[in-house]
């Protein structure tokens, strides 16, 4: 028995999102939890444990009370594929709508192309770019994989292939970041751009 409480699930503007990894293959300089916060609005997403997904689908609570559930937090949720895909599936027979918002490094973490395994669970796909070289993304996102940079563009255009709407985003604010040219890497992908800002 859990006696520790944990946020797993938490609302943003009619959004729920879910916390299910603490673990991540980048370590980006501008990410809360490398600050030494883990702080997101009003909710504290500290780990106490890896949530299954019995655990995370209770905290959803009912579906049609959320515009989207998102998977997000602290961690990267493709680092648990099948627990992401188990509760998406859940999400989707209730009639809810599945956004992810991922690193991009899936498919070079699983050594293979798990977008097909995505494809009608999740209905939107939210990849950080976050710089428009691999010199200025190596200095923002501390990559623990080789290759990380090469790896999220190609996850960047194949994603289309299996996910309708898809969005690269990046961070204005960030030294040396040229956010005109991280959406034109986007655009020649066949994807949407989304510019963040640094808070």
């Amino acid at each position: 028995m859990i006696t520790t409480q944990q946020t797993i699930a938490y609302t943003i503007d009619g959004r729920r999102y879910l916390s299910i990894t603490d673990r991540c293959t980048l370590a980006c300089k501008f990410c809360p939890k490398t600050q030494g916060t883990m702080q997101v609005h009003d909710y504290d997403l500290t780990f106490r444990h890896r949530p299954e997904t019995e655990e995370i689908i209770a905290a959803i609570g009912d579906v049609s009370n959320y515009s989207w559930v998102v998977f997000c937090g602290f961690g990267e949720p493709t680092l648990r594929l099948k627990t992401l895909l188990d509760v998406a599936h859940y999400v989707k027979q209730q009639g809810g709508r599945v956004r992810l918002n991922t690193d991009g490094l899936a498919n070079l973490f699983h050594k293979r192309n798990v977008l097909p395994e995505m494809g009608g669970l999740i209905d939107a796909l939210s990849v950080s770019l976050n710089a428009q070289d691999e010199t200025t993304y190596n200095r923002h996102c501390v990559p623990a994989l080789e290759n990380s940079w090469q790896a999220m563009l190609d996850f960047l255009e194949l994603a289309p292939t299996s996910i309708a709407d898809v969005t690269a985003t990046a961070i204005n604010g960030l030294a040396g970041v040229d956010i005109e040219a991280c959406r034109v890497l986007a655009e020649n992908r066949g994807v949407k751009f989304r510019q963040r800002e640094l808070d």
